[in-house]
């Protein structure tokens, strides 16, 4: 690596995924230049493709009314099921313990129905370090509902001395320690502060070894990291798609169950979408939940929305995870090295060097916090994110981010620094 412009466009060049950048609508500054769009990781940019998707279902809607479930282009009442096959892969599950449904914290709840049963002995819950606030809501409420004392029941992970970053030792000596305490364990697969990642594989086997449930809140994972959740065989795990997977704001979640719970005779919150799908139309009042992850589900679902999801699936489908995930390595280590090249020691990049323990995400936290950093690069055409008290987080996402977009961020975060 260097750090010169045609060093970029070079890597640009050679980028047999370069082409995808033009599938995507990429925001444009006032005087109608490309934004250096680096935020990823909060909300997906809309590819060009989802317009003529969403609009299809629109135009079957008003030509078939309620017809439209079984006669539309894309029939209504399977329509989760278009989205299986390329979510499952995603994922690395099989297509049967994947489903598309509600919303990302509204899975988390449902699967906590399932899966936190805690006892009098047995009913902490183990989650991750400085979590998204949704995840502790979720966390809190659950024990709470339990009738347990949440100061209690709360076992936060801690990042090491003088680091950001939470090490599997810590982990495994606070199994060792309070493990036939713990009844569930549910973390981010990806830190959202640090964008550390987390060893999956390793931590089921931990966790199943003291007698804890294993899920994982892999919202900033899916789309970003190669996963291969059925090998790896945690309990359950959730995540949204409007991050990485550009299914457009608020849009639907993906859920993850493992087989060997498919059969069991586990306490869940029915609805009829999750009911045999032979009988759900005969109205019957016996729930029969379908053996798969499927039963999970609620209610029918919003066919805008998965259209949407659609779109970026087959997207997905046609780059392939093995060759994003590539690139990803690729432009995140750029990245790192440019900021490096810096030499400033008014950041930080707490997010660890070693590409198995992130994703594309870098997070620079600033040694004095200035708000003004951010803001000058917002000026400047970059759409990066501030999050509290002192970290600007930066993710070059490979669909859609260039070597060259990565090196214009750099330039202009330099010259921030010099100006405040």
């Amino acid at each position: 690596m260097d750090t010169s412009l045609q060093y970029a466009l070079d890597q640009d060049q050679k980028d047999v995924l370069h082409a995808f950048r033009d599938k995507f609508h990429i925001p444009k500054t006032s005087s109608g230049q490309d934004i250096i769009y680096l935020c990823g990781n909060s909300l997906g940019l809309m590819p060009k493709s989802t317009s003529n998707y969403v609009n299809q279902e629109l135009e079957d809607w008003k030509n078939l009314g309620v017809e439209g479930h079984f006669h539309a282009k894309n029939s209504w009442m399977p329509y989760h099921e278009f989205l299986t096959d390329n979510m499952a892969h995603i994922v690395g599950a099989k297509p049967e313990e994947v489903v598309v449904m509600n919303s990302l914290t509204a899975n988390l709840h449902f699967l906590m129905v399932s899966f936190y049963r805690p006892t009098p002995k047995r009913y902490k819950i183990l989650f991750d370090y400085s979590p998204f606030p949704s995840d502790r809501y979720a966390i809190e409420s659950q024990i709470r509902f339990h009738g347990f004392d949440p100061q209690v029941g709360m076992i936060e992970l801690a990042p090491d001395a003088g680091s950001e970053i939470v090490s599997m030792t810590h982990i495994h000596n606070i199994l060792e320690q309070q493990g036939d305490d713990i009844a569930l364990i549910l973390i981010g697969g990806v830190n959202y502060y640090t964008g550390q990642a987390y060893d999956i594989k390793t931590i089921t086997s931990m966790g199943h070894a003291k007698g804890c449930v294993v899920g994982f809140d892999l919202a900033h994972a899916t789309g970003n990291l190669l996963l291969r959740l059925h090998d790896d065989g945690p309990d359950f795990a959730a995540w949204c798609s409007y991050k990485y997977l550009n299914s457009g704001p608020g849009s639907l979640s993906g859920c993850f169950i493992h087989e060997r719970h498919h059969q069991a005779d586990l306490p869940r919150f029915a609805g009829w979408w999750g009911n045999d799908k032979k009988t759900r139309f005969l109205m019957r009042d016996q729930f029969v939940p379908i053996p798969t992850a499927e039963g999970w589900q609620l209610s029918n679902p919003p066919i805008l929305s998965m259209a949407a999801i659609k779109a970026s699936l087959d997207l997905f489908a046609e780059a392939g995870m093995d060759r994003l995930r590539k690139k990803s390595e690729q432009l995140t280590a750029y990245l790192e090295f440019l900021v490096s090249q810096n030499g400033s020691s008014a950041l930080t990049i707490i997010t660890p060097s070693d590409p198995n323990q992130r994703g594309c995400q870098l997070s620079l936290q600033m040694t004095n916090p200035d708000k003004r950093l951010h803001e000058y690069l917002t000026v400047h055409g970059i759409i990066a994110d501030w999050r509290e008290p002192d970290v600007i987080r930066v993710a070059p996402v490979p669909l859609y981010s260039s070597f060259e977009d990565v090196w214009r961020f750099n330039t202009i975060l330099a010259d921030g620094l010099n100006q405040i």
